[in-house]
């Protein structure tokens, strides 16, 4: 008989696994808070060191940083999406692995301007070469990577925000996702690029390593997010829909994975990873821009019930505003700014919050003051900040 899983019981055992239900205790390592989250988004680097500072008791943008520029026990890469991610550096044989095995879509440059297969793999290689052991900024490493190929990597054949940029550009996400490219510190306002810590790769088979690292991020996006279907997986993923299918098809057949019925339809989690609190996750959290939560946690409409779903979503996409949880679902969206030493954090319910929840956010709007290390206000009223670019 197939097991019924209620919406209830899927987002306790989300947040539990997340690390929202109760925080990492003082002195977890970060990469394992990181890890859980499958990577935190980066684009915005304080909103990556929010979302993992929620997570975890005690924790500021500083330790952050330092996991980063110090240990390097966290590495600044593209992940997921082939956006930036904040990403465990132990766990890099993973990443490369499973990032390479989904397949592409089209190009979308034109003819005359992408690069061939054999161009791509000798820019990634170029990349590599030019990034051990340094950081340069990307006007050096177009310098070094045009030197390293021809001048065919340099034309600036790519339309940009404000100009053209050169061929080899187009495959620098592909360098991060194979593990030849990370961000280092900034020097000045400057981003720079290095090559993150040489790694052992799953398999020394390319074709294995992948079939390997794929079948494991599917394991591990279950365990965080599940149950979930395919087509979910594919969303999260920047994935074919009929390549996801085809996979979690071969997964179960395996006996890998195994069908649940969620929310009366069928959805999958890592076989035998059956248990789901009985206790529903209670009260008020705050989660920034494209945290990994909102983002993953299907079904969409259910998360952002109502007038969340017109409100805390651009378009029906996710992370566009720092959103509030109440009671794991999406209840008003937020915004801070910063000025000097002090914060405000301006906070928009989409309903009226019950005395022991504005209790609560007081106290929330205080931890993200710890992790900014700032002086926080809260204000509740209008966010009238617009969705982030």
């Amino acid at each position: 008989m197939t097991l019924r899983i209620t919406w209830d019981e899927a987002s306790a055992r989300r947040m539990e696994r997340q690390f929202l239900a109760v925080p990492a205790t003082a002195g977890t390592p970060l990469a394992g808070v990181v890890g859980a989250m499958l990577g935190a988004h980066a684009q915005i680097l304080s909103a990556a060191e929010m979302s993992v500072g929620v997570r975890a008791d005690g924790v500021t943008r500083a330790d952050v940083s330092t996991a980063l520029w110090e240990d390097r026990s966290l590495v600044k890469t593209f992940g997921p999406r082939g956006t930036l991610h904040l990403l465990p550096t132990a766990e890099l044989p993973l990443w490369t692995a499973a990032l390479t095995a989904i397949p592409t879509g089209p190009s979308a440059f034109a003819p005359a301007v992408r690069l061939t297969a054999a161009q791509a793999d000798e820019v990634v290689a170029a990349i590599g070469d030019a990034l051990d052991g340094t950081c340069l900024t990307v006007d050096e490493l177009s310098e070094e990577v045009v030197r390293r190929t021809g001048p065919w990597a340099g034309d600036l054949v790519m339309p940009a925000f404000q100009g053209m940029w050169p061929r080899w550009r187009q495959v620098m996400h592909r360098a991060g996702q194979r593990g030849a490219l990370c961000l280092g510190p900034n020097r000045g306002r400057k981003v720079t690029y290095t090559r993150p810590p040489h790694f052992t790769p799953l398999d020394t088979d390319e074709t294995a390593a992948r079939a390997q690292g794929i079948a494991r991020l599917v394991h591990r996006y279950l365990t965080a997010y599940g149950p979930a279907t395919p087509a979910h997986f594919a969303k999260w993923a920047a994935a074919p829909r009929g390549w996801s299918g085809e996979l979690f098809a071969s997964l179960a057949a395996s006996g890998e994975i195994e069908e649940v019925d969620f929310l009366d339809g069928p959805a999958w989690v890592v076989a035998g990873d059956t248990e789901f609190p009985q206790e529903p996750v209670r009260g008020v959290r705050l989660l920034p821009y494209f945290d990994a939560y909102g983002i993953a946690v299907q079904p969409r409409e259910v998360l952002f019930p109502g007038a969340a779903y017109r409100r805390a979503l651009a378009g029906g996409q996710a992370g566009n505003h720092p959103v509030l949880l109440v009671d794991g679902v999406v209840a008003g969206v937020w915004h801070q700014r910063r000025r000097g030493r002090r914060t405000t954090v301006t906070v928009e319910p989409l309903g009226r919050l019950a005395a022991a929840a504005e209790r609560e956010l007081a106290e929330r709007v205080e931890r993200i003051g710890e992790v900014l290390e700032a002086t926080p206000e809260l204000v509740v009223g209008t966010v009238t900040t617009g969705p982030h670019a």
